[in-house]
């Protein structure tokens, strides 16, 4: 399926949230589900693709690009890519998963991935921009400030430290076509 929405003709593609990402699935070989303050609220296993889906963050960005790197090569063909920054649970704007989102992106980029959506590659300028305060970016913002609040310092400094980690999560397994 192929329209303007689902970003098909970009290897890199970009969304927000579920719907987002169940806009820009159709086509892709991977999801990257990013979502920089965790709180459980959504499943990206909700995501409507048959495809993997793995998680990303700042952190792990080197790491996730070299294993879809990898699935390229098994592929024998180019992988195509959707990344979705999970949002707040509304569907709001969160700056700090825009800023994560857009470090995966550059990773891709950085492995030569690198034919990204103008939405994918907004959102790489938003992280090349914030490169130097992604911490900072992840306690100022709306959503750390509202975790700080409901669950006070130890949550905030525990979620820095998950999305500076080079660990990620393969959620469903790539499956060649």
């Amino acid at each position: 399926m192929s329209s303007a929405t689902n970003q098909s003709r970009y290897q890199v593609r970009f969304d927000w949230g579920v719907a987002g990402a169940n806009a820009i699935a159709p086509g892709a070989h991977i999801v990257v589900w990013v979502d920089a303050l965790p709180d459980g609220s959504v499943d990206p296993l909700a995501i409507e693709h048959d495809g993997a889906i793995v998680t990303g963050s700042t952190g792990s960005r080197a790491a996730v690009a070299q294993w879809v790197l990898d699935r390229q090569v098994e592929l024998g063909d180019r992988a195509f890519v959707a990344v979705v920054a999970a949002g707040t649970p509304e569907g709001r704007f969160s700056v700090e998963d825009l800023v994560a989102a857009g470090a995966v992106i550059d990773a891709l980029a950085d492995v030569g991935l690198d034919f990204t959506s103008p939405e994918a590659a907004a959102a790489a300028g938003a992280f090349a921009g914030l490169r130097n305060a992604g911490s900072h970016v992840l306690t100022a913002s709306v959503s750390g400030q509202e975790l700080l609040e409901a669950s006070g310092p130890a949550a905030l400094d525990a979620a820095r430290e998950a999305a500076a980690g080079a660990g990620f999560d393969v959620l469903r397994e790539f499956s060649r076509p």
